[in-house]
């Protein structure tokens, strides 16, 4: 296989070009985007280096490129003063950059999670789907130089997890990116395949948080898994759920939704999340949490799948399932005894050597498939790596005016850009 150059090709990347900057034109102050798409997420990827570095001044720009409220609640805003959808897929933000060391070159991101209705920024997670869309901004902006032709694996670095994953991408003869076709998304896209390296503990430091394949939290039974991301995997059944429902009906369904989120929050109080800063989250925190634990019910397959489920956000459901989110769920069906593990059909079983596991899962959009590495050891599963595959657009790139900027936001950001 073929490999990147594990240095930035010279000259320097395109981010340090004038054009490029954050710039004001006409007393605007106008900041560099690159609207994208990854899997069935958009948003935006921002180039680190000309981030503002204090906290405060760089979450007012993520709201000003958004469009959610600059401070406070505004319930019911549409987003239409920024790049913003509505969704929570839709209302996501990397910062990245390279950086070289004894393993060579890798992109470094941090995921920003966002909300249309409130100014609240989440820092707690990464996003499995929008980060397939990395390597073709790496690409667009100069900093992989010119791969050439055949496959070429890109080492990431999230910051919000702690995980490492590979990017691989492909190209042919011509020079055009290799595409493919996924679930949820219309057409043919550059492809792009992401395994996640030692995707164990990576928010509580363990396969199973609470010690227990399953348990029963506010009478449902329940698996907390942490794979990529935590997640608490419920039985459809005991909700009088069969994980085939339309995402729409469930949502509207205020009685499920309740139960759902009283699961969701004694179920992250056992788990011990924390927020970025280290404290463990509140009763409180976790019932507003846009971002962790994720959430899902699970049922039997019945379209050629290995299991169905229905997947939460938590605090909305997803139009299909997120990649992080699916990785989960398919070590969750590996492991026995666990929710997912009971309704799974036809799956393989690990053996004492490390193998890849192919699992199936049922969504509202069709088939996602994953691949788990994978080996029973002295009754332990243990998880090598996972890997999906996404493709991924660019939307656009360019200058978006903020016309609200803060006086202080300017003036940061004219200090970065004269670095």
């Amino acid at each position: 296989m073929a490999s990147i150059r594990s240095e930035p090709q010279e000259p320097a990347p395109v981010f340090q070009a004038s054009d490029f900057r954050p710039r004001l034109r006409a007393g605007v102050l106008e900041y560099p985007v690159h609207h994208v798409r990854g899997g069935t997420s958009t948003g935006l990827v921002l180039w680190e280096g000309f981030a503002p570095r204090e906290a405060a001044l760089r979450e007012e720009l993520l709201r000003h490129l958004l469009g959610v409220p600059l401070s406070g609640r505004q319930p019911g805003n549409r987003q239409i003063t920024g790049l913003g959808r509505g969704t929570p897929t839709s209302n996501k933000v990397f910062f990245a950059d390279w950086e070289t060391g004894a393993e060579g070159g890798r992109l470094v991101s941090t995921l920003a999670q966002l909300a249309n209705e409130h100014a609240d920024v989440d820092w707690s997670v990464n996003c499995g789907n929008l980060s397939s869309a990395l390597p073709l901004w790496a690409l667009d902006a100069g900093l992989l130089g010119d791969p050439g032709e055949g496959d070429h694996d890109i080492l990431i670095r999230n910051t919000n997890s702690g995980v490492i994953s590979t990017a691989r991408i492909g190209r042919d003869r011509s020079g055009t990116l290799r595409s493919a076709r996924i679930p949820g998304v219309e057409g043919e896209f550059p492809a792009v395949d992401l395994f996640l390296h030692e995707p164990v503990g990576a928010k509580t430091g363990r396969l199973l948080p609470t010690g227990v394949a399953q348990e029963r939290i506010e009478g449902y039974a329940v698996s907390c898994v942490d794979v990529a991301v935590p997640m608490v995997i419920a039985a459809a059944r005991d909700f009088g759920k069969t994980a085939h429902e339309p995402i729409q009906q469930l949502q509207a369904d205020e009685r499920f939704m309740a139960a759902l989120r009283r699961v969701w929050v004694q179920a992250g109080l056992r788990m011990g999340l924390k927020r970025r800063d280290g404290q463990a989250m509140s009763a409180e925190e976790l019932a507003r949490s846009e971002t962790q634990p994720k959430v899902c019910i699970v049922g039997a397959p019945a379209h050629g799948g290995h299991l169905a489920v229905r997947y939460f956000t938590p605090q909305s459901g997803h139009a299909s399932l997120a990649v992080s989110g699916a990785c989960c769920l398919a070590a969750a069906a590996l492991i026995p005894g666990s929710v997912a593990w009971q309704v799974a059909e036809g799956l393989a079983s690990p053996g004492t050597d490390f193998a890849d596991i192919e699992v199936a899962i049922e969504n509202p959009a069709g088939l996602l498939a994953t691949t788990v590495v994978a080996r029973q050891l002295d009754a332990e599963l243990q998880i090598r790596s996972a890997a999906y595959r996404r493709n991924a657009q660019i939307l656009l790139r360019g200058h978006m005016p903020l016309y609200r900027a803060s006086a202080e936001l300017v003036a940061a950001l004219a200090a970065v850009t004269e670095r």
